[in-house]
């Protein structure tokens, strides 16, 4: 599974007009998205390309309980620690990261602005619905893998598909159509 490297961002990098650059395409094909459904409520997330991130995913679909911790994040222990293979040595997070506390094996979500933290690896970022978790006391979280719109190429209109022939011909394959 593949990963969208720009996570932080609102908007991900893709084009507002005009064709779209074979970076903007691979972008567009590798973005990973997750779902948290708290008290009923949907709140999804985007993950980065990062070991630690591929390694979450294999635990997904899971339920866990999200406690207070600090008034800052809502933290849960995973059943098993993740990899750490080429992560930084900490992470300075902000509201809505989705991040790894690799000292104590435990998933943190950050409702509120924090300090650098040594052993902190980031997994993603909350696209939007972060309230959700601001309030006093644990709760009940299941997590799941979710498609992206237009995360198969599929599922792409017949414009999104013309703006990628244009912006990368040399792939560009006729097939004909036996309607």
């Amino acid at each position: 599974m593949a990963f969208n490297s720009a996570a932080r961002g609102a908007d991900n990098g893709a084009a507002s007009s005009g064709a779209k650059s074979s970076a903007t395409v691979e972008e567009r094909t590798s973005t990973m998205k997750i779902r948290l459904t708290i008290n009923g409520k949907a709140i999804n997330a985007t993950l980065i390309d990062n070991a630690t991130a591929k390694d979450f995913l294999t635990l997904l679909p899971m339920t866990l309980t999200l406690e207070d911790y600090a008034a800052t994040e809502k933290i849960s222990y995973l059943p098993r620690k993740l990899s750490t293979a080429g992560a930084p040595a900490g992470s300075d997070p902000s509201v809505g990261d989705v991040t790894y506390y690799a000292p104590w094996g435990n998933l943190a979500i950050f409702y509120r602005d924090f300090r650098y933290s040594t052993g902190l690896i980031q997994l993603g970022r909350i696209d939007s619905g972060i309230q959700a978790l601001s309030v006093a006391g644990p709760l009940k979280a299941t997590i799941e893998r979710i498609e992206s719109k237009g995360g198969h190429p599929m599922s792409w209109s017949r414009d999104e598909l013309r703006k990628i022939a244009v912006a990368d011909d040399r792939h560009l394959r006729i097939v004909p159509s036996y309607r």
